[in-house]
């Protein structure tokens, strides 16, 4: 039954990575390809493109972490190879939701329609709002990098002193649930952000719904289907965010657990889920990234039949 289970999460695993690698390099090269084509690149696909490569480090990290784990977990335990993966972890991590939140926030002040002069100064300012966001997260991600440096120097520190095997692998065991529990805590805030994004989306949408009802113009005008396409991509994100916190909260109360290699498995399948599944979702979101996705089919074809 554990061999059985193993072989399933890995498949699971597996597919995931592949969707989410394949997707990824998708969006990065439409985006590359449309920028050399007409030598420049508009924000969203900046920010798209940008997000791609960052999820992109984030699934290969996670995937090498993992197969390290399986084959030789005593690697992870040396210093070196420890910071190493962490802060590429981290940073990768970091870049991939602070980028998804960009996209969000792009999306709430291109489409909601608010008559608050704070509002309209932000929606004319789209740019600078994304740029003073991203400038934002660097700093925190300094804030976290330096914690988990903290952290670990603490760790090597006390298994240099106490060199018994029940401590240092029951030290080991408590450094991962300390850097999950502050990585998790520096996630809230990007999270908090997209759920306000959300929420005056959706006020955003019944305003306008309303004011569409009362001019008896109907409920499906341009405007309508902007603000449900936006709502789909924030509401898709947040779903799989939440899942990915989800995930983060198991890890941190389950390290006691953690040479039952299912359990890894199955935390990892749910945490890649979020870099593979929100990056397939933004490609029907997105014109030219879907035009290009149901093209690839046609060119397929022609290829195979030239």
């Amino acid at each position: 039954m554990v061999d059985v289970l193993k072989s399933i999460f890995t498949i699971i695993l597996s597919a995931e990575s592949i969707i989410g690698i394949v997707g990824n390099v998708f969006i990065a090269l439409v985006n590359c390809m449309d920028w050399i084509k007409r030598r420049k690149i508009s924000l969203v696909d900046q920010i798209l493109t940008s997000l791609a490569i960052s999820r992109l480090g984030l699934l290969c990290s996670a995937l090498t972490h993992t197969m390290l784990y399986t084959v030789h977990p005593d690697w992870l335990k040396t210093e070196k190879m420890l910071r190493m993966f962490i802060i590429a972890w981290v940073v990768t991590n970091h870049f991939s939701i602070w980028l998804a939140t960009c996209l969000i926030l792009f999306y709430f002040l291109k489409i909601a329609n608010f008559s608050n002069s704070i509002f309209l100064y932000l929606k004319w300012k789209v740019k600078k709002v994304v740029l003073v966001a991203l400038l934002i997260s660097l700093v925190l991600l300094l804030f976290n990098i330096i914690a988990i440096d903290i952290q670990i120097n603490v760790w090597m520190d006390r298994s240099k002193r106490n060199v018994s095997y029940t401590y240092s692998l029951k030290n080991f065991k408590q450094l991962p649930r300390l850097l999950l529990f502050y990585s998790s805590m520096f996630m809230l805030i990007p999270f908090i952000m997209s759920l306000i994004a959300c929420v005056l989306l959706i006020f955003s949408l019944w305003k306008h719904w309303k004011k569409m009802r009362h001019n008896a113009k109907g409920s499906r005008d341009a405007g309508t289907a902007a603000h449900i396409k936006a709502m789909q991509t924030v509401i898709t994100f947040l779903l799989l965010y939440t899942m990915y916190l989800f995930c983060l909260i198991m890890q941190i109360s389950s390290f006691e657990f953690l040479e039952e290699e299912n359990i890894l498995f199955f935390e990892h399948a749910i945490g890649i889920a979020f870099p593979s599944g929100h990056s397939l979702a933004l490609i029907p979101g997105n014109s030219k990234l879907r035009q290009a996705f149901l093209s690839v089919p046609w060119c397929l074809w022609c290829r195979a039949k030239g």
